[in-house]
C-alpha cells in the first residue's frame, strides 16, 4: 500500500469516521480543517479512493458533500458575469499573465472563490454527521493559493472539511502547491 493510501485510511479516515470529527483534525474551533497531502503525480489514483472513502463514510452514516475546486473556480468567474470566450479573446489579445490577473481579481473579490464553494454545502450543516472533501485543487494554479482559501473560509465553514492537496512537504510545514510555488508556511489545519 502507497504512503499516502496509509496515511488516508489509517490516520485520516478514523477520525472522520468519529462522533465528532473537529477535534482530530484541528486545534482551532474556527476552522475545522485539515490537509491531505500526496505527491500530484498520484492526482487520479487519489481522485479513485476519495471516492471510495466517501461511500465509507457515507456507511457509517455521515454526509459527505464532495467539492471540486475547479468547478468552483469556473462558477466564481462565470458570477463574475465573465464567459469562457471572453477569457479566450482576452488571452489571444493580452496574453497569458494579464489573463490570469484578471482571473485572479475576479475569484478573490468580484465573485470570491470561497462563496462559490459555500453555496455547494447543504444548508442544515451538522459537525457530527457532515464531512466536507475539497478536490481538484490543482485546478487552482497558478491563480489562487489553496492556503488563502482556507483562511477565507474560517468561521464561514463549522464542519469537519478536508482540502485534497496535491504537492510536497518542505520543512514540518511547509508545503509547496503542485511541488512547483514556493512553500507556504501560513496552514494552520493539521496536515496528513
Amino acid at each position: 500500500m502507497s504512503d499516502w493510501k496509509e496515511r488516508l485510511r489509517g490516520r485520516l479516515e478514523p477520525i472522520l469516521r468519529g462522533a465528532d470529527p473537529r477535534p482530530g483534525i484541528s486545534a482551532y474551533h474556527d476552522m475545522p480543517f485539515a490537509i491531505f497531502l500526496y505527491d500530484p503525480a498520484a492526482e487520479f489514483a487519489v481522485r479513485r479512493e476519495v471516492n471510495d472513502l466517501a461511500v465509507r463514510l457515507s456507511q457509517v452514516g455521515k454526509r459527505v458533500t464532495r467539492i471540486s475546486l475547479s468547478e468552483c473556480l469556473h462558477a466564481s468567474v462565470a458570477a463574475a458575469g465573465v464567459s469562457n470566450d471572453e477569457l479566450a479573446e482576452l488571452e489571444r489579445s493580452l496574453g497569458t499573465g494579464p489573463i490570469l490577473e484578471t482571473i485572479r481579481e475576479l475569484v478573490n473579490s468580484a465573485a470570491p472563490l470561497e462563496d462559490a464553494l459555500l453555496e455547494r454545502v447543504p444548508a442544515d450543516l451538522s459537525p457530527e454527521r457532515d464531512v466536507v472533501l475539497l478536490e481538484r485543487a490543482g485546478a487552482l494554479y497558478p491563480i489562487y493559493r489553496t492556503s488563502a482559501l482556507m483562511e477565507r473560509l474560517q468561521g464561514r465553514l463549522p464542519v469537519p472539511a478536508v482540502l485534497f492537496y496535491p504537492g510536497t512537504l518542505e520543512g514540518p510545514s511547509g508545503l509547496r502547491f503542485l511541488g512547483v510555488l514556493e512553500a507556504e508556511h501560513n496552514y494552520r489545519p493539521r496536515i496528513f
